[in-house]
């Protein structure tokens, strides 16, 4: 008597093949997904302005900035506005900023990389106001 499995095995494999394939395509699609940026400058001597992105650009209104005590305290939280920034008073004691879009998606900036911007490069996002 033939041996009739074959066809279905032949089907389950190509099925089989057919996940994995579809499996790593999404896997492709995570690794391409948009990743914050974000950058803070100080305005004035007490005032800090952060805006925050994605990688291509895409501006991030809405999203969750906060400021954060070395200590693991947070000292404010806030939302970008609609062009993407958040202005807030500097802290007196030591923080970061977290700029933070989802879990796996936070990007943080310590008070050492926030200064005033370069001498005649000032961002336009600074300028809108």
């Amino acid at each position: 008597m033939p041996n009739t499995d074959r066809p279905e095995r032949i089907r389950v494999a190509a099925f089989g093949q057919w996940m994995l394939g579809a499996a790593a395509a999404c896997l492709c699609s995570v690794a391409l997904a948009h990743e914050p940026v974000a950058r803070c400058y100080l305005l004035d001597a007490h005032t800090v302005r952060c805006r925050g992105a994605s990688n291509d650009g895409d501006e991030m209104s809405g999203s969750r900035m906060e400021v954060i005590a070395l200590s693991g305290k947070t000292l404010l939280e806030g939302k970008l506005d609609a062009n993407s920034t958040w202005s807030f008073s500097k802290p007196q004691e030591p923080f970061y900023v977290l700029f933070d879009v989802g879990p796996g998606l936070q990007v943080s900036i310590e008070q050492e990389e926030i200064s005033a911007p370069p001498a005649g490069a000032t961002p336009r996002w600074m300028r809108q106001r």
